[in-house]
C-alpha cells in the first residue's frame, strides 16, 4: 500500500486554526513530536489519524491526503527544461525532494516561471507589433486548472454517474431521451435549424424562448453530445460554480472557457461512464475507433475521455491529448502525463501529428524522445469537423494521443513495433524554447541560447551558427 504524506496540508491546517503543535497533538490524541514528524513528512499518516482530523477539524480527509505531486512533478520537469537552466538543471530526485519537503516553494517557483514565460512572450509580441498575443489566453488558464486537478474531477464524475438514475436509455434512444429530459425537467425545447438560419453557429440557446437550436450540419453523434453538454450547463450550474470558484481565475473570458470545458467533461462522463469505458478501453487495448462505435461518440471525444481516467484505484493509461490545425496551431490540449506541452504557439514539427494530414483517417504511430531523455509513444489521426458549404469542405484537424513508453504494451497501435523495434524521433516542446540547436526543423530562434554562435558557420538552418 502506498504511503501517504500530508506534511504541508497539516501545517497549513494548524496555522489557519492558530494552534501550536502541542494543541493539535492534544486534539488528535498523539504526541507533539509526532505532529512535528508528520508536518516534516518524516512519517506517513495513518487512516486513524486521517479520520481524527476529519472529526476534529471538519475537513475532508481525501483533500488532505490528495497527492499534489502527481500533477506538480511533470510541470516542474517541464519548467526546468527551459534553456535558462542548461548549466544547472535539477535532476529528478531533487525535484521529488522539493515536492516532499517544500511543495509551497515548488508551486511558487512554477508561478514565477510562468510569469517569466508570459513576460518573454509579451516582449516577443511587442517586438512583432502583435499586441493581442501579449495576453495570456483563456485556454492556457483552463489548462492549468485541469493540470492541478490531474485532469480528473471527482464531483463531475459522481454527478454524471447519477444522470440517468436507475435505468439508462438504449444507445439508439439517447437523443430522444435527452430531448424529453430537457422538456420535462427544464421546460427547454430542441429544434433542428437549417444551415442558412445558423450560418456561423452549430448550437445556440435562446433563454427567453427556452429553445436550443442545433445546426443540421451536426451529425447524430455530435447532436447527442451538444444536448448532453446543454444538460450539464442547465442542470449542474451550481456545481460548475463551485469548481470555478475554487479555480480562482480572475479573467472573465477564462471563467467562461472553463465553464465550457467543465460542461464538455460532464457530457463525456455521461455518454462514456467511467467504469464501462475503462473496461472496454483495456480489453481493446485502447482501440479508439472501437470505443467511439461502442459508446456512440466521435473518435476525438473518445480520445479526450481517455485523458480523464485518473481516478485513484482505477486509473487508465495516462495520456496527453493535442488537437492541431493544418497551420500547426494547437487548438486544444489536455495532459495527464509528464510530456511537456507548449503553453503558446504550435507543437514540435518533428511530431508526426503534422504529417497525418497526408493520410486522412489513418493512425500514424511514432516513438519520440524529449531533450531530457524521457520517451513516449504517440499516435495521431485526422478528424473532420462539421461542414455546410463548398468552400469549407476540407475542414479537417488532427488529434494526437501520447503516453510514457512504459505503458506501450497496453496500446494496440504499438503492437507492430514491439517485435521489430522502432526508431526514436528526437522532439522538443516547441522551437522557441527547444534546446536542440542543430535541429533541421527549427522555425524560430530559441528565446534563450547559452551559445552566441559564430558568423563563420552555417548549419542546417539559419538559426544554427
Amino acid at each position: 500500500m502506498q504511503k501517504t504524506f500530508i506534511g504541508p496540508h497539516l501545517r497549513r491546517l494548524r496555522q489557519e486554526r492558530g494552534e501550536t503543535q502541542a494543541q493539535m497533538a492534544r486534539t488528535l490524541g498523539i504526541s507533539a513530536s509526532y505532529v512535528n514528524l508528520l508536518e516534516n513528512n518524516e512519517r506517513s499518516v495513518s487512516v486513524t489519524i486521517l479520520f481524527r482530523l476529519m472529526e476534529a477539524y471538519g475537513v475532508d480527509w481525501r483533500e488532505i491526503a490528495e497527492d499534489e505531486s502527481a500533477s506538480l512533478l511533470p510541470d516542474l520537469r517541464t519548467a526546468v527544461q527551459d534553456p535558462l537552466f542548461t548549466e544547472s538543471r535539477p535532476d529528478l530526485p531533487q525535484l521529488r525532494a522539493a515536492l516532499v519537503h517544500s511543495p509551497d516553494l515548488a508551486q511558487a517557483f512554477l508561478r514565477l516561471h510562468r510569469a517569466y514565460q508570459q513576460v518573454s512572450d509579451q516582449l516577443t509580441a511587442i517586438a512583432q507589433l502583435d499586441q493581442n498575443a501579449a495576453i495570456t489566453s483563456p485556454e492556457a488558464a483552463v489548462h492549468h486548472v485541469f493540470r492541478r486537478n490531474r485532469n480528473h474531477f471527482r464531483d463531475l464524475e459522481q454527478a454524471a454517474s447519477g444522470f440517468w438514475g436507475e435505468t439508462a436509455p438504449e444507445r439508439d434512444e439517447v437523443y430522444g431521451a435527452l430531448k424529453v429530459r430537457l422538456k420535462s425537467r427544464m421546460g427547454v425545447s430542441v429544434r433542428l435549424a437549417r444551415v442558412e438560419e445558423m450560418p456561423l453557429a452549430l448550437r445556440d440557446y435562446d433563454e427567453a424562448t427556452r429553445e436550443i437550436c442545433l445546426s443540421e450540419a451536426l451529425d447524430h453523434t455530435n447532436r447527442i453530445f451538444q444536448l448532453t453538454h446543454m444538460c450539464g450547463l442547465l442542470e449542474q450550474g451550481a456545481l460548475f460554480d463551485q469548481i470555478i470558484a475554487r479555480a480562482g481565475l480572475s479573467e472573465p473570458r477564462s471563467n467562461v472557457r472553463l465553464r465550457v470545458e467543465l460542461a464538455n467533461y460532464f457530457a463525456a462522463a455521461v455518454l462514456m461512464p467511467y467504469d464501462d469505458f475503462l473496461q472496454v478501453a483495456r480489453s481493446t487495448k485502447y482501440d479508439f475507433d472501437h470505443l467511439a462505435t461502442r459508446f456512440g461518440v466521435s473518435f476525438e471525444q473518445a480520445c479526450h475521455r481517455a485523458t480523464t481516467l485518473q481516478r485513484d484505484g482505477a486509473q487508465g493509461v495516462p495520456f496527453f491529448f493535442l488537437r492541431i490545425d493544418k497551420g500547426g496551431n494547437v487548438a486544444k490540449r489536455f495532459n495527464a502525463t509528464s510530456f511537456p506541452l507548449a503553453e503558446h504557439g504550435g507543437a514540435c514539427p518533428r511530431l508526426d501529428v503534422h504529417t497525418s494530414f497526408r493520410t486522412p483517417g489513418r493512425i500514424v504511430p511514432q516513438f519520440v524522445e524529449m531533450p531530457d531523455r524521457s520517451r513516449f509513444f504517440v499516435f495521431a489521426r485526422t478528424v473532420d469537423r462539421p461542414t455546410w458549404a463548398r468552400h469549407v469542405q476540407d475542414n479537417r484537424l488532427a488529434v494526437a494521443m501520447g503516453c510514457a513508453i512504459e505503458h506501450v504494451g497496453e496500446i494496440g497501435y504499438a503492437e507492430p513495433f514491439l517485435l521489430s523495434g522502432a526508431p526514436m524521433t528526437p522532439v522538443g516542446i516547441n522551437c522557441r524554447i527547444c534546446p536542440r540547436t542543430h535541429c533541421d526543423q527549427r522555425a524560430h530562434q530559441a528565446l534563450i541560447m547559452p551559445d552566441p554562435g559564430t558568423a563563420m558557420r552555417r548549419g542546417a538552418t539559419r538559426y544554427d551558427t
